[in-house]
Formats: C-alpha cells, sequence, structure tokens
C-alpha cells in the first residue's frame, strides 16, 4: 500500500485497533489550591542501571558531558569515540547549573531490580517484590495520588498525567496500584513510543480500513468491549479505563500525527547522531511531543538502553552519552514550551546503580561488563533536580549523602501542592529541602 493512502488511513485504524490498550482514563484531576510551587513536574527515571563511578564519580572522562560540570571533560577511548552532535543547551550551559546535584542518593531497600526501582520512585515506598508481569503494585502511585489529591475539576482530563515507558519491562502494570480507593481510575495515559511509534507498528497495524459512519457504531461497540476486556485483565476491581468522547477524539489524532511524523521520518533523525537514535532518545523525543501537544501537569518516562551493561559495556558507555544529551534536550525543549518554560521542575533519577565487581563477560574491546545484584554500589545513584531559580536552588552541588529513592514523590507531591491531602502512613519519604526552596 502506498505511504500516503497508509498515513491518510491511520486515524481511523488508531481508534479501532490501537489506541485502546495504550491510551489510558480520564478522571477528576486536581489543580492547585495555592500550595503548589509549580504547575509542571517531570520525572525521568535515568533507568537501566548506572554505576556512579561512571557517572557523577568519573574522575577521567566525563560521559555525561551535557547534564554534568563539575568533573573531566570526556575524552575518546577505544570504542567510545562518538562525536556527538553540540549540547541541545543554550550557552555552554550544562543541566546541573539549572538546580541542584544530589550526588549521594541512594536506593536503599529491596532488590536492585528494575521492576523494585521503578515503584519505589513511582510509589514513594520500598518494595520486596519479585518481577510479575501482572501485578499492579501494593500501594498507590505517584499518578493516582496527584489525580485524587487535587481537587479543582477545571482540569478534569487524563491528558494532563502521562506515563511514557521503554519496551522492556512490566511497565504497563505501573501505572496504577490495587490499592483500595485508587486504582485505574486514577490512572495516567499510557504510550511505549519506543516499540509503537513506529514503521515497525504500521506493520503491526495491518492493513488499516476506511469505515463508513454506519460500520463506525459497530467498531464504537468493539472498542467498549476491549476497554472491559482490557480493565478486567489489570484491575479486576476497576470499573473500566475510559477517556471521554472528546478527550479520545484528541488522543486518536495526536496518536495518528504520531505515526505519520514516524512515516515521514521523525525528528529524532535530524538531531545529528551518526546512526539510529537508539530507543531512550525516541522515547525522549516522543515525550518532548507530547509536553508540547498537552503541556501536562505531570510527566513520568523511563529510559532502559544502558541496561546492555550486563554484557556489553563500552556499548553501554556509548548509550549513556546519549541519554546524557537526549535528556538535556528534553529540558531545552521544556525551557522554549509556551505554558511549561519557567513553570516546571525535572527530576532526574536512575532507579538503582551496579556492582563494584564485574561479572565474568569481557566485550570485544576488553572491558568487564556489570549485573545490578544488591551490592553496596548497586545502591549509589544520584539526583538531579532542574527548575526555575524561584523554586530549585540553582547550581548547587551536595557531596555527602543525602536523599534516597522513596523521597521523590514527596518532593513532587509537595511541588504540585497536594502532598499534605495524602492520608498519613502511605509515604515514608520526605521533600528534597535540600534541592526545594
Amino acid at each position: 500500500m502506498k505511504r500516503r493512502d497508509f498515513i491518510k488511513k491511520a486515524g481511523i485504524a488508531t481508534a479501532g485497533a490501537f489506541v485502546l490498550p495504550y491510551i489510558l482514563p480520564s478522571g477528576r484531576l486536581f489543580a492547585a489550591t495555592g500550595n503548589r510551587k509549580v504547575n509542571h513536574v517531570v520525572l525521568v527515571l535515568f533507568a537501566g542501571g548506572l554505576r556512579n563511578i561512571e557517572t557523577v564519580k568519573q574522575n577521567q572522562s566525563n560521559l555525561m558531558s551535557t547534564m554534568l560540570s563539575d568533573i573531566t571533560p570526556f575524552s575518546a577511548q577505544a570504542g567510545i569515540g562518538e562525536v556527538l552532535p553540540a549540547s541541545p543547551l543554550p550557552n555552554g550551559k550544562r543541566l546541573q547549573e539549572y538546580g541542584t546535584l544530589m550526588k549521594e542518593f541512594r536506593f536503599k531497600e529491596g532488590p536492585t531490580g528494575h521492576f523494585n526501582g521503578h515503584i519505589t520512585s513511582l510509589t514513594g515506598r520500598y518494595s520486596q517484590a519479585e518481577i510479575n508481569l501482572r501485578t499492579n503494585p501494593d500501594f498507590p502511585t505517584i499518578f493516582e495520588y496527584y489525580r485524587k489529591h487535587n481537587d479543582d475539576a477545571s482540569k478534569s482530563s487524563a491528558l494532563n498525567s502521562w506515563w511514557i515507558s521503554n519496551a522492556l519491562g512490566p511497565y504497563p502494570a505501573l501505572n496504577y496500584s490495587s490499592y483500595p480507593g485508587y486504582g485505574a481510575a486514577y490512572g495516567a495515559n499510557y504510550i511505549q513510543p519506543s516499540s509503537m511509534i513506529s514503521l515497525d507498528g504500521y506493520n503491526a497495524l495491518g492493513n488499516p480500513k476506511n469505515f463508513t459512519q454506519q460500520q463506525m457504531v459497530q467498531v464504537e461497540k468493539i472498542r467498549s468491549f476491549c476497554d472491559a476486556n482490557f480493565a478486567n485483565q489489570y484491575a479486576a476491581e476497576s470499573v473500566g479505563v475510559v477517556n471521554s468522547v472528546s478527550e479520545r477524539a484528541q488522543l486518536d489524532a495526536f496518536i495518528s500525527d504520531l505515526f505519520q511524523d514516524a512515516v515521514q521520518g521523525a525528528g529524532y533523525n535530524n538531531w545529528g547522531f551518526s546512526s539510529y537514535a537508539s530507543n531512550d532518545l525516541v522515547n525522549l523525543y516522543y515525550t518532548e511531543k507530547v509536553i508540547q501537544k498537552f503541556k501536562p501537569e505531570l510527566t513520568v518516562l523511563n529510559m532502559q538502553d544502558v541496561d546492555i551493561c550486563h554484557t556489553d559495556f563500552t556499548q553501554y558507555c556509548n548509550l549513556l552519552r546519549r541519554a546524557d544529551w537526549g535528556v538535556s534536550h528534553l529540558w531545552n525543549t521544556i525551557e522554549n514550551t509556551s505554558g511549561m518554560a519557567g513553570d516546571t521542575v525535572m527530576i532526574v533519577v536512575p532507579e538503582h546503580g551496579r556492582n563494584f565487581d564485574s561479572n565474568t563477560v569481557i566485550d570485544a574491546y576488553g572491558r568487564p561488563a556489570f549485573d545490578h545484584n544488591s551490592d553496596a554500589t548497586s545502591r549509589e545513584i544520584f539526583c538531579l533536580i532542574a527548575g526555575p531559580s524561584s523554586v530549585v536552588n540553582q547550581n548547587k552541588v551536595v557531596t555527602q549523602e543525602y536523599g534516597e529513592s522513596i523521597d521523590v514523590l514527596p518532593t513532587i507531591a509537595d511541588l504540585l501542592g497536594f502532598k499534605d491531602r495524602i492520608p498519613g502512613g502511605l509515604l515514608d519519604g520526605k521533600v528534597l529541602s535540600e534541592a526545594i526552596k
């Protein structure tokens, strides 16, 4: 089928075949009461497992040259010599200069696995859970807290809350919990761009069909059936996962635009990289699309590519450099988006670290690989909080051990003004006052 015809048909195809499992509910959103410090928060789970040794403790060659500014600049090494595009930040600044860098953050409890690390940041509680592809968190997520404990009915659309994940792992289940009184009704809109918004995603849709108005009545019945099935599978006690008709139309049009963008040549292909941008950069790119279109009050995304460190340390370093560049690009987009600029805090934190000792795998350049098996080094992470100078301490570095993963959610709740409405006993962490004014 011709590309033009495929694009033309994509909008209707997505309405009947694609959006349902990936775009989640509408419901009450809740806005400022005078206590919030900013109107937008973006949480970047710099995921996949990073060793502080290669990041904030690097004393030979800085692999994060657009985010970090107080360590030795990068110099090419065998296999790690890609010339990256120019820094996306203006005037040679580093992301660190826009806020506070906490070098000795900690993931203190629970297995140092991706599932546990994500649950901890998203729920504000440590977890001993093992990976279970069908299990929602036991405690409410940041999305649920945000949507339930704000109280401005004028912002009732779930378009204000987004969870954008990479492809690896049970990430859709982390949208909402099984905790009584919360659940799917308070989940975020969810997309997984690196696996779906692509030419392969188009191919997965098969041969889209133009539907008549009469046929669309039947399509809507099928949609309702699939919505109910999806809700029953992932949230048995939920009444279902829904968007209003008008919101659904916006989402259908948005997803169709994303597919058209992919087919015509996504913008990340013009960022200046010598080869495919990497899944992390794809995720960041489509997060920017969400931000530019909807200007959400709460956006959470994760990154996963550096998990290749289990087998290929050299590629881990290369993908870390790309992810570093991409996060700075995201911040530049935020600062150049009307409605977000000057009114957004971005928090960047890995979900866990990596072991001090290597495993037995050696890559093509003779470098040993590293797992994450809960040794002390795998609990060492960093946290970088960027934002307006009226809210976030600028160009500040905290070198002593301070802060842990469970503190991320209370800090977001404080920034968006709903922390005091969260029932007592649900959160174990504190607000990161070293960074937040």
